[in-house]
């Protein structure tokens, strides 16, 4: 089936997501989108599948146009999608899922389970995905239940599957497998439009790329475009892809973290976590999002309160210290949601730049602030951070999210830290606004503070980090050097500790057969 885009224009309110959008996808073709977060990638693809409208063009399949007024048309129409996150019912089954809206049914219109698990059972063999039709969906491991999706969009005869940011929350042995079953689907004749922002995957996998930015294709480019071609695509002008840092000083410990442990209604959120970032160096901290990683941030920054253990900066007990008085003490914080946790919107970017030292005479007498003071400050910062705003009394709200990002870096940097922990810091921002951020976190670590970066981008971890700390199911499976081989991480990332997984790299690479994974406590 031959899919074609001729001008697909969809607007929210004055904001045009999508304009005059061509694209064509050929059968059995894997077709990537290319494009920031944000370039209008999802919303096409969103129009494709019925589940927006276009204000303007047309869809045609095999040269003919078409309409979707819904999903339902879409899937009917041959177009499977699975999204960034997944569409499924924790407590069913893998059969019960993949039938959901579209059950068979016997003779006394009674739902037939074992033709579900037929058809499950047929497509899984057909391309090895290894999907037990019975096994429910919440005991899954995130990859497998992105075959789920699969299998669910392939029983309902997809002849074109829409992958949207499939490897977001995969490690890096299950994107692998993920790309394996592409090339599958695609040499038995299914298209594929593989939606992304990771270079090294698209590169991998795609037979021809478009690219998207600011809701416009820029062009296209054949797999074999270096990744910094493609970066210069997506953003408009040449960038660096690689972190120009020297090698770490360490000094003395700046946070240490002991035994941390963290339940909240019976569930253990943080399991004894031990960790000590020395002054001068990077601990970057891997792991598919949803093991940790957000509730160790919140701890060290006093949001949540331990279960046990104890939190010290610079060798000072801090673990009965709020919030606010951990800043005082030196700990700078960037939050994985700038939008809801770094700022205000609807306050200026000079305010959103004193948020957390308000009270400072710095700027100020009492309970009265200087707004005089306030607005030299932003000045300052906003040409120290490349922070691109007509005023700095407009709203935090009227920027873009990489000008929003370098605002609240600018706060945080703007003075004497002992600690600085990033969550996702470059979540959302163009290749451009990545470099200039990375580039900030490497000269705060040359000033000697410890530094804690939290990243789902594994390319992130290995660009910045001096030293590697894998997150799984709330505990530190093992801490490794920048040099630890990716597949090597992958296995951490999936609960083998440190040296079982070098063990199992080492045999895999070698062709052996390796045991199965085990997990430990």
């Amino acid at each position: 089936m031959k899919l074609e885009l001729r001008g697909i224009t969809k607007v929210f309110g004055s904001f045009v997501a999508n304009d005059h959008i061509d694209l064509s996808v050929e059968p059995g073709q894997i077709h990537a989108l290319l494009g920031e977060n944000g370039a209008g990638k999802s919303t096409l693809m969103n129009v494709l599948y019925g589940l927006y409208q276009p204000d303007g063009g047309q869809i045609l399949i095999d040269g003919q146009p078409v309409t979707f007024t819904g999903p339902g048309d879409a899937v009917a129409a041959g177009i499977g999608m699975v999204h960034q996150h997944f569409m499924l019912v924790p407590v069913f089954t893998v059969a019960e899922s993949v039938a959901l809206g579209y059950e068979p049914t016997g003779p006394a219109g009674i739902i037939d389970t074992r033709a579900a698990a037929a058809k499950v059972t047929e497509i899984s063999q057909r391309f090895g995905f290894d999907v037990d039709p019975a096994a429910r969906i919440e005991d899954l491991p995130v990859g497998v239940q992105q075959r789920v999706e699969i299998i669910k969009a392939l029983s309902r005869q997809a002849s074109v599957l829409i992958l949207d940011e499939p490897t977001a929350v995969l490690t890096p042995q299950e994107t692998d497998e993920l790309i394996a079953i592409m090339r599958d689907l695609a040499a038995s004749g299914t298209s594929i439009v593989f939606i992304t922002h990771k270079l090294r995957e698209v590169r991998e996998v795609a037979d021809t790329i478009t690219v998207i930015r600011r809701g416009r294709v820029v062009g296209s480019a054949e797999p074999t475009a270096s990744a910094s071609e493609l970066a210069g695509l997506m953003v408009g002008h040449e960038v660096s892809l690689t972190v120009d840092k020297a090698p770490a000083e360490p000094g003395e410990e700046g946070l240490t973290l002991k035994g941390v442990t963290l339940a909240e209604e019976g569930t253990l959120l943080l399991d004894d976590v031990d960790l000590h970032v020395r002054n001068g160096e990077i601990l970057a901290i891997a792991g598919v999002q949803g093991n940790g990683q957000s509730e160790l941030a919140e701890v060290i920054l006093g949001l949540r309160t331990p279960s046990t253990g104890s939190i010290a900066f610079g060798g000072q007990d801090v673990t009965g210290h709020d919030v606010h008085r951990r800043l005082r003490d030196g700990l700078g914080f960037v939050p994985e949601d700038r939008s809801e946790d770094g700022m205000v919107a609807e306050f200026s970017v000079a305010e959103n730049m004193i948020l957390d030292r308000y009270d400072d005479p710095a700027f100020g007498a009492g309970p009265w602030l200087s707004p005089r003071r306030v607005r030299d400050n932003a000045q300052a910062l906003r040409q120290e951070f490349d922070v691109r705003v007509t005023d700095v009394a407009d709203p935090i709200s009227t920027l873009s999210g990489g000008n929003q990002q370098k605002a609240i870096l600018a706060r945080e940097l703007s003075r004497p830290l002992t600690a600085l922990v990033a969550s996702q810091p470059t979540r959302g921002l163009d290749v451009g606004s990545i470099e200039f951020v990375h580039q900030r976190i490497v000269a705060e670590r040359d000033t000697g503070t410890a530094v804690v970066i939290i990243s789902s981008e594994l390319d992130e971890v290995y660009a910045l980090a001096d030293r590697i700390a894998v997150m799984y199911r709330g505990r530190i499976v093992g801490i490794v050097e920048p040099d630890t081989p990716r597949d090597v991480l992958g296995l951490m990332m999936a609960g083998i500790p440190a040296d079982q997984a070098h063990h199992q790299a080492q045999e895999s690479r070698s062709g052996a057969a390796s045991p199965e994974p085990q997990e430990e406590r």
